[in-house]
């Protein structure tokens, strides 16, 4: 796509949805932090039903770590790799207790620090908890910035530098969100919606899948 493709095509997707989000339930920036933990390799639904009971109970760092390794794990044992992901939680939650003050840290390096925190899930926390302009690339980002011609790149962090290149400021905070809805729901990995989508005039690649 053009500079011009691209200040249009996100243009159009803030006009579909003016005030994006993830779509993980959360009330704090603690609870965003293990739900995004979480919703490696399994879906947001899936999250969303094992952590509302969770935080009903333990919502902060010290209540998860007094819940222990088989409490919690049976809280969220019916999310994909809950063993490993139990144990990275509660290691996380005695680094934020121990350095942190139990709060979640603004910073990439700090973020990263943590167990089960990759450069994608900082770059979810950076962005929807504080603001940042980051851009988290995930399977539906990457998909869509290269069908569309959007932001090509040979893996995720070739996409993201295309992305945060590419991408007008006005449209940074959000853009995370607007790409992952349109790959979520319109540009799908199977039988993309083509017909359907507000960019198929933009796209490099429209009406090429079956």
């Amino acid at each position: 796509m053009t500079p011009r493709q691209i200040s249009t095509a996100f243009r159009r997707l803030r006009q579909k949805t003016p005030a994006p989000t993830t779509e993980l339930n959360y009330r704090s920036e603690f609870e965003l932090l293990i739900s995004v933990i979480l919703s490696a390799q399994a879906t947001d639904v899936s999250v969303n039903r094992a952590t509302g009971p969770l935080y009903a109970i333990a919502n902060t760092p010290q209540g998860m770590l007094e819940l222990g390794l088989d409490r919690l794990s049976g809280y969220i044992k019916t999310i994909g790799l809950y063993n490993t992901k139990t144990k990275n939680i509660l290691h996380t939650c005695r680094i934020l207790v121990d350095e942190h003050d139990g709060q979640v840290p603004q910073t990439r390096e700090a973020l990263e620090a943590l167990p089960g925190v990759g450069r994608k899930t900082a770059n979810v926390i950076l962005n929807t908890a504080f603001g940042q302009p980051a851009i988290a690339v995930d399977t539906h980002i990457f998909r869509v910035s290269n069908r569309t011609g959007l932001a090509p790149g040979k893996n995720v962090l070739e996409v993201e530098k295309t992305l945060l290149e590419n991408t007008p400021d006005r449209y940074k905070k959000d853009a995370h969100h607007w790409l992952i809805l349109h790959g979520r729901y319109t540009c799908t990995a199977r039988k993309p919606k083509c017909a359907d989508c507000m960019l198929n005039d933009l796209c490099d690649t429209a009406f090429q899948h079956g």
